[in-house]
């Protein structure tokens, strides 16, 4: 079957079949500014977001946005393959779900109490680890309450969740193996550093005099110290995503391993990020490159794009596409907005969507997060079926997330 192709809109290159003109006009903006190097890639779950368009590839030379990054720094994905299937679970897995929400916090601002009570609960592996990367950024010596508010944040919340679309899942694949997905990204600190950049940008294009089409495309000129600062604090917080990540799926695996009392040896293990940039090599020159809700899939790359609660996701392997700057979507990309989710759709339909799984169970805590708010997932995987073949395909038994 020959593969969907890709539209184009000027100097943007589209594979998304189900894009509202909001979206596009927004990619089209990013697309104008004078230091983008080539076309803006609109991934096919791309919708509207803070500056540029989530699920956008950006290259740009001498210049990055950091709003095209976004607020939530080095956000992505960690999937593990176990060496068993459904039947090491059992069938009510309601058991499964309270232990991994005592692991994992989870919801705005929740954190691990380790400052107020010198305890370690919940995600521990590879606290240590973060702890020495919090005093490689902030170093242990006389500081302002704040830069010691900040270190603090940054410790307390490391192995936790957060909210929104973040999730921790127990899936079954085509084989009836058992996955562990789970997407998460830099919590409250990458928040913070990031709106820290962003308001620092918009304040220099203020101070010389640069007119935007959006004020939030306010970008940062390499060379500069702001650039560097910024930079530096976004690599420090795609690694805290990362093992951030690897720190929550190792907490989950100890609960699996207690829960069904099998050692839990992973067989394969992924984590990519889908909110960073990074300096790569396309069309002949050297750029940064901004992926905006995109995972890299240069050809062979592994990734993991999930759907929505009580829909499916795909364990995917990256066929190299020159024109997604070896690219792919990150998720099914959302249709409604929270707040229009909230307003729409009803707790009915959530619950009947996510009958015969173990999950938080309060619809209408949920309801921004309805399958009804995303786009199709499968049509998703076909709009980009010249981006990524498809390894596996999963079905969740287990969906918690924080609220």
């Amino acid at each position: 079957m020959v593969a969907p192709m890709p539209t184009q809109h000027g100097n943007v290159l589209s594979w998304a079949t189900d894009l509202d003109r909001k979206a596009l006009e927004q990619a089209q903006r990013a697309a104008r500014l004078p230091f983008v190097d080539g076309h803006v890639a609109l991934m096919p779950d791309a919708h509207w977001g803070l500056g540029a368009t989530v699920g956008s590839v950006i290259p740009t030379r001498g210049a990055i946005v950091p709003a095209a990054v976004g607020v939530d720094i080095g956000c992505g994905m960690i999937a593990a393959e176990l060496p068993f299937t459904s039947e090491a679970l059992g069938d009510d897995l309601a058991g499964l779900h309270s232990r991994i929400a005592r692991a994992v916090p989870a919801g705005v601002g929740k954190g691990h109490d380790r400052h107020r009570t010198g305890k370690r609960t919940g995600a521990t592996a590879g606290a240590g680890a973060t702890d020495r990367a919090v005093a490689a950024h902030w170093p242990d010596r006389p500081c302002s309450d704040e830069v010691a508010r900040r270190r603090r944040k940054a410790v307390d919340q490391f192995g936790t969740l957060g909210s929104g679309n973040h999730f921790v899942e127990v899936c079954l694949d085509e084989r009836d193996v058992v996955w562990v997905v789970l997407h998460s990204g830099s919590r409250g600190i990458g928040n913070e550093l990031a709106r820290i950049h962003i308001e620092g940008a918009k304040g220099l294009m203020a101070r010389h005099l640069v007119e935007l089409e959006d004020p939030d495309l306010a970008y940062l000129v390499e060379g500069t110290p702001e650039f560097e600062a910024y930079i530096a604090d976004m690599l420090w917080a795609q690694d805290y995503a990362m093992g951030n990540r690897e720190a929550m799926l190792d907490a989950v695996l100890a609960e699996v391993a207690a829960w069904t009392g099998r050692p839990v040896e992973v067989v394969s293990r992924i984590n990519c990020h889908h909110n960073y940039t990074e300096r790569e090599h396309h069309g002949g020159r050297d750029v940064w490159l901004t992926r905006k809700g995109a995972i890299r899939a240069r050809r062979g790359d592994r990734g993991v794009i999930p759907g929505s609660m009580g829909t499916r996701s795909y364990i995917v392997k990256g066929l190299g596409n020159p024109a997604s700057y070896t690219s792919c979507s990150h998720g099914a990309g959302r249709r409604l907005s929270r707040n229009k989710a909230r307003r729409e759709l009803d707790a009915a339909g959530l619950e009947a969507a996510m009958a015969g799984k173990a999950w938080n169970g309060n619809a209408r805590a949920l309801l921004d997060e309805d399958p009804r708010a995303y786009k199709d997932i499968d049509q998703v995987m076909e709009d980009q079926r010249d981006l990524v073949e498809v390894e596996h395909t999963l079905h969740q038994v287990l969906n918690y997330k924080g609220t």
